[in-house]
């Protein structure tokens, strides 16, 4: 198994924070229950990740240490079925996405791997295919400067022998006053008028766009001029692992790794982007 040298991320009350590599958790003191129906994982999750937002849930884990909830895995369905069946092959209900991950401060370090591969165990014995996960490299700030999300390339994911399927698709993300992103399918909600959009022009509304009773594609491209700026994004990284059935439709890739400068692949895609690279 790959050894761990960097700092484990924490959260709590959307603010990150690091544990030191190389801690030691007792198991005895955890362990780990599928939480039924979306309400106690969605309260810890968007109480305490950043983004506060939840996924499309499949699948939901809680960690606890004796009674006290200390961390909640959701395993998800991605927007599009391809991020899954372009992996494992099959349908795509057949895999899941780990959408959110969430421990708490006080867990140690090594407690994400025990975590997660106490969820992988138990997905694997409900016939799961595989499991994909994303890593986002990109930091994040406020419009003032403050860091919200320093970014990450999926440290836990490598120390528990993920394949490594190498970058997403580039985009260009709409980050609102808070740094979080303003997503496409928010926008593609209130140009379509969908169900739920009333919430994708609450937060525009709440972050200075236009009050509107009746917003459309004109309203949502003002109030995105507005309050939204733009950064482009080189894709987030690509883990996954097989948990039954045949092995990937696609080659696992070396790791991305960070340097003393910090993400040097993501430097050199910015770096390259200002036009600094020969």
């Amino acid at each position: 198994m790959p050894t761990n040298t960097q700092p484990c991320q924490r959260w709590r009350n959307k603010r990150d924070s690091y544990r030191p590599a190389g801690e030691l958790i007792q198991p005895d003191r955890y362990n780990v229950a599928e939480l039924r129906g979306d309400a106690v994982a969605k309260a810890f999750v968007t109480h305490h990740h950043y983004s506060a937002t939840y996924p499309s849930a499949r699948f939901r884990f809680g960690m606890f240490e004796g009674e006290k909830l200390v961390g909640v895995a959701v395993f998800s369905h991605p927007v599009s079925n391809k991020v899954l069946t372009n992996v494992f092959g099959g349908d795509a209900l057949e895999s899941a996405e780990l959408g959110r991950f969430v421990l708490l401060d006080e867990v140690p370090s090594n407690g994400e791997t025990w975590f997660l591969a106490k969820c992988r165990r138990a997905l694997k014995s409900q016939g799961l295919r595989g499991i994909v996960s994303f890593s986002d490299p990109v930091a994040r700030e406020t419009e003032d400067g403050e860091q919200v999300f320093p970014g990450h390339i999926g440290t836990i994911y490598q120390a528990s022998n993920a394949a490594y399927l190498g970058r997403a698709t580039g985009r260009t993300l709409h980050l609102l006053p808070s740094g979080r992103v303003f997503s496409a399918r928010a926008q593609s909600k209130i140009r379509n008028n969908e169900r739920g959009s009333h919430y994708a022009v609450e937060q525009l509304v709440a972050a200075g766009a236009p009050v509107t009773t009746q917003p459309d594609a004109e309203w949502l491209d003002t109030a995105m001029e507005r309050v939204t700026r733009k950064l482009r994004h080189p894709g987030n990284h690509r883990y996954a692992w097989v948990l039954n059935g045949p092995k990937l439709t696609q080659p696992s890739q070396r790791y991305p790794k960070f340097s003393t400068r910090g993400n040097s692949d993501l430097f050199d895609f910015m770096a390259a982007q200002r036009g600094t690279i020969s």
